[in-house]
């Protein structure tokens, strides 16, 4: 069906990962009238794929990027109290080792981290040893000392589901699985028009007064196939894997594993019992789709073997994940060495309706990324709103006010247990961190397990599937069982398969 929209929007977003949900939500906030496509699920290429670190990047302050690292400090706050269920704060424990990095070189480098944002409120550095500290829980004997310091931890693809909702709810048109085929600016320059192509090749017309290429690694490709614009800018693309096996320790707390080639690797707790161990950085080339090679996972399983206690083997692979991450191209030949930070290029000749393109970013800077789009665009939207988004929360992410980050979410979760009585805590808890204040209304008719309808597995319920198709864009299996859950790990093979199976028989049911 040709579906048309008469008024012009105010601006139009291609790319639904964390930075295009970012703009449009920031966009839709200040009175904007927004839309954003999607060619596949929305955060099913690089948004799903990182190591789901809110965090400056340590590592960074080795190559001088102290403005990348100070906003990614600031922000690290500023998202931990955004989305108290999606982020949490963790301790990350750095083995000493003389040979790689000088103790001296260390404490520098973590006295920067601790006070490149003078307002931080997690806590500071510190130096152990690991024979009397919990932090040596899971690492060889053999490590007598280290330093521990503060990031967090994010559920990537939640975040850019809450950010579309977000936008949604203000107003946006989100159109999910359709691919831009093309875009050009009218005879007199003032409008963008574009064209879709929906599930099944349908097609959609639209007009906007301004357009965001947010396409990730797409964003040339973008610019040379679908619109008439060309730029000198350029992305190295870059593959990024981990790996995921069952919990290597007891501790919450997370590593940081230093490498001869000079590389880091982390070791993180992840969905309660497994531990996910990444990344590589592997140039990759457009095309190719990302998948975690043999050698990647002896690579990856030698280093966290050569640190931790219980030895990773390939066998112990429970599953897999690569993503390719589009970094700007500042000429750097390692790709360890490739800035994180982002480039924002806005196309408007002659006062021009406006296109701009985002090269680079990292999920921890995506708030102030959007911001600095907005404020690129901003002489070209004089109504245009004030900035809002850093003491909003995300959608769903309103807590009651607490000391910590933690306690906010604690206090909800046992006020949502206690007025369920009828399901498990840990079911309540697991739901809420997927779901948080959206809990409620979620389980608003819910008395008991038997009320959630059909077990598929793990703690997915038919309750909350057919929510998740209804209200947040999942059609595949895949779309629920990996990103909007991750309950795909809790899952047997012939559980995922039956899930696949039922999903499939009941998809004309929620068209």
């Amino acid at each position: 069906m040709d579906a048309r929209e008469d008024a012009p929007l105010d601006l139009f977003v291609v790319g639904g990962g964390i930075n295009g949900a970012g703009i449009a939500c920031d966009a839709a906030g200040r009175a904007l009238k927004v839309g954003l496509c999607e060619m596949n699920d929305f955060a099913s290429a690089t948004s799903s794929a990182s190591t789901k670190l809110i965090h400056g990047g340590l590592r960074y302050l080795e190559q001088y990027e102290f403005r990348l690292v100070r906003e990614a400090l600031m922000e690290r706050e500023v998202l931990l109290a955004k989305a108290p269920h999606l982020a949490f704060p963790l301790r990350f424990v750095l083995p000493h080792e003389p040979h790689l990095r000088p103790r001296w070189m260390l404490r520098l480098g973590l006295f920067l981290y601790d006070h490149l944002d003078w307002h931080m409120t997690l806590p500071k550095s510190e130096a152990v040893n690991f024979a009397t500290s919990q932090y040596g829980d899971g690492l060889k004997s053999t490590f007598e000392k280290g330093f521990v310091y503060s990031d967090a931890w994010v559920d990537d693809a939640r975040l850019v589901i809450c950010n579309l909702k977000s936008a949604r709810e203000m107003g946006a048109r989100i159109f999910a699985r359709h691919q831009c085929v093309s875009a050009k600016r009218s005879d007199d320059g003032k409008l963008w028009h574009i064209d879709l192509a929906g599930p099944g090749g349908a097609p959609v017309h639209l007009k906007a007064r301004g357009l965001v290429n947010a396409a990730g690694p797409w964003v040339k490709h973008f610019l040379d196939a679908q619109t008439p614009i060309r730029t000198t800018k350029r992305v190295r693309l870059i593959k990024g894997s981990h790996i995921v096996v069952p919990r290597l320790y007891e501790g919450h707390h997370a590593f940081i594993l230093q490498n001869s080639d000079n590389r880091i690797v982390f070791v993180i707790p992840y969905e309660r019992d497994f531990s996910v161990i990444g990344t590589t950085d592997i140039p990759s080339e457009f095309g190719d789709k990302p998948v975690c090679t043999p050698e990647e996972i002896a690579y990856l399983c030698d280093i966290a073997s050569r640190y931790m206690q219980k030895p990773v083997t390939p066998a112990d692979v429970v599953w897999t994940y690569s993503g390719v991450r589009p970094l700007f191209d500042d000429g750097d030949d390692n790709p360890s060495a490739v800035t994180r930070d982002y480039h924002l290029e806005v196309d408007a000749p002659q006062g021009a309706a406006p296109l701009l393109s985002v090269f680079g970013g990292k999920i921890t800077t995506y708030r102030r990324l959007a911001e600095h789009a907005l404020a690129d665009l901003s002489s070209y939207y004089p109504h245009m709103g004030n900035v809002w988004t850093a003491t909003r929360p995300v959608f769903d992410g309103e807590m009651a006010d607490a000391p910590t980050f933690e306690e906010a979410f604690d206090l909800f979760v046992d006020g949502a247990a206690k007025t369920k009585p009828g399901l498990p805590p840990e079911l309540v808890r697991i739901l809420a961190r997927r779901h948080g204040s959206g809990l409620d209304d979620l389980l608003e008719k819910v008395k008991t397990v038997a009320d959630l309808g059909r077990h598929f597995g793990g703690h997915l319920y038919e309750l909350e599937v057919r929510y998740l198709i209804r209200d947040e864009w999942a059609v595949e299996a895949e779309d629920i069982l990996w990103r909007r859950t991750k309950e795909g790990l809790h899952m047997t093979a012939a559980e995922c398969d039956a899930f696949a199976l039922w999903m499939v028989e009941q998809r004309p049911n929620f068209t």
